[in-house]
């Protein structure tokens, strides 16, 4: 029995100068218990379709179809009343930017308090248990905390756990796990798996990564320019694709995991120099005794596991959150030194400056020589997203934008927090490339912040590992496989491995058989064996 019907669903979005078809024609449906599948890339329909099922239509946006219908609700024809309880019960959304969907003046208890209390069953779980079951540590901390106290993957997990504590017939995961490392990725997923298993939902599964969609779902449709160009069983999506986006797509991901950053770099100057750093939110260690240095024209990839605190050390290197230890930045001739490209790109880009407005205001801070076109060429952005303002674009549109303005002049610094996140395989090797390329050009020192260990590698000339707070190792990326010591470095290799392999060669919702007890903080001290200091160098 279908729960989600959908028939010759179009959606056309008004931009400053005309209507832009985004969704053309879509057709697919959704079976009781069923996972369904989306992939696409960046700005090719996937959120908006998900929004248009819950009855979430942009201002001035056109919608037409034949049929779009969720347990037999005609959405289209729902007044607010009705939309209101669809929204509640019916169909839950977790969204590709969480930290939108929380109130930051609200501690996060009392936000999924609410969430509960809206289900419809009288056996409501307690707070800390919908914490606990996405797989929150500490989940009587997280409850005490603002949004802005957790990290990006934590925010996922909390809007996950709101949206499962509503037990909503229909579950849309839009980008679910887009911040989160590749053992935390598997553990929500699993976790979604059974519980939509046990309660009898439904889910579609939004993602611009193939191999997830593949592991994760049933049958997977593929979105290219707002339409569906094929659908087949996820068991058969990389052994038989057909249409020349997915065989691409299927090429990149099975070669991602086989390149690093090999250039030579000859020893320049100390641009980054921290010594002894630490942050504590409300009294609780964040970061302890962290020591780095990036050279000019260095990147250092930092990869750790979600809420190990890389975010956390990209703020305290730019400046933005107080910190003890030091932070000397070697650059008195650039102002402002440091740029930040976020992981929330949409957080960071003013709502009423067009994408022209806001990289010629970065070109002009910067002392840069190029041009708002130029710049939007290179990152990928056709001509006519300048005159779009950031809520007419895709989340990888918007990380692109900030990509963009990062490099807009003369940066000594950037610190690029998740900046592909949210990217397509296309798009992501595209902004990689960009980010090599403009890095060498300029000069500038990268700290470059990831969950993804195969993306970390692809462009540093060294990966230092965080984990619990603390530096456990720093390691060339070429020669990580042999040089790691740490035994949680090695099984973070591991699972990267094993996850890039995943979508061929595992059934759906299988495990992907990572040391649990190396990776979830039950295995070796975060404090390196040798020193007992946590040192980058």
């Amino acid at each position: 029995m279908s729960v989600v019907r959908v028939r010759g669903l179009s959606i056309d979005l008004r931009s400053p100068r005309r209507y832009r078809r985004v969704v053309d024609e879509v057709d697919f449906d959704i079976d009781d218990g069923e996972t369904f599948g989306i992939v696409g890339a960046s700005g090719s329909g996937k959120s908006t379709i998900a929004w248009a099922l819950a009855g979430h239509f942009a201002r001035h946006a056109r919608v037409s179809a034949d049929r779009l219908e969720i347990d037999g609700l005609d959405v289209l024809s729902l007044d607010r009343a009705a939309l209101r309880r669809h929204r509640r019960a019916g169909v839950a959304i977790v969204p590709q930017e969480p930290q939108r969907a929380l109130d930051p003046t609200a501690r996060i208890g009392p936000q999924v308090a609410r969430a509960i209390s809206s289900a419809e069953d009288s056996a409501r779980p307690s707070v800390i248990e919908v914490l606990a079951e996405v797989g929150l540590d500490e989940p009587e901390s997280i409850a005490r905390r603002f949004p802005h106290e957790v990290s990006g993957g934590q925010a996922q997990r909390i809007v996950l756990a709101m949206a499962l504590a509503r037990r909503p017939g229909l579950l849309i995961l839009d980008e679910p796990t887009a911040g989160l490392d590749a053992v935390s990725r598997e553990a929500v997923l699993s976790t979604i798996g059974r519980t939509v298993q046990r309660r009898g939902s439904s889910v579609l599964l939004i993602s611009h990564d193939l191999t997830l969609v593949a592991a994760h779902s049933d049958r997977v449709g593929i979105l290219v320019d707002g339409r569906v160009v094929e659908t087949r069983p996820a068991e058969s999506l990389f052994s038989g694709p057909r249409h020349p986006w997915t065989r691409g797509a299927v090429a990149i991901e099975r070669s991602r995991d086989a390149a690093a950053r090999r250039n030579a770099r000859s020893a320049g100057r100390t641009v980054v120099d921290a010594d002894g750093v630490g942050v504590r939110y409300g009294g609780r260690p964040v970061l302890e005794g962290i020591r780095l240095r990036i050279e000019r024209g260095e990147t250092l990839g930092l990869v750790g596991e979600t809420g190990s605190g890389k975010t956390t050390l990209g703020r305290a290197i730019a400046g933005l959150i107080p910190h003890s230890g030091e932070v000397v930045i070697d650059a008195p001739d650039v102002p402002p030194p440091v740029q930040i490209v976020w992981q929330n790109a949409d957080a960071s880009l003013n709502p009423r400056r067009t994408v022209g407005q806001t990289l010629s205001r970065a070109i002009r801070l910067l002392d840069g020589q190029t041009t708002p076109l130029l710049l939007a060429e290179r990152t990928g952005l056709t001509a006519d997203a300048l005159d779009k303002l950031p809520h007419q674009l895709s989340g990888g549109e918007k990380q692109r934008v900030a990509l963009a303005r990062a490099f807009a002049g003369r940066s000594a610094v950037v610190v690029c927090d998740e900046p592909t996140s949210a990217l397509d395989p296309h798009n992501r090797e595209l902004i990689l490339d960009l980010i090599v390329q403009l890095q060498e050009t300029t000069g500038a020192a990268c700290l470059f912040i990831s969950h993804d260990l195969a993306v970390v590698r692809r462009v540093s000339h060294r990966v230092a590992v965080l984990r619990d707070g603390r530096m456990l190792e720093t390691v060339s990326a070429a020669g990580m496989d042999v040089d790691a010591r740490h035994a949680y470095t090695r099984n973070l290799i591991a699972a990267t491995r094993r996850l890039a392999s995943a979508g061929a060669a595992s059934p759906h919702g299988s495990s992907n058989g990572v040391d649990s007890a190396a990776m979830d903080g039950s295995g070796p001290s975060s404090v390196s064996p040798d020193t007992g200091t946590s040192t980058c160098r």
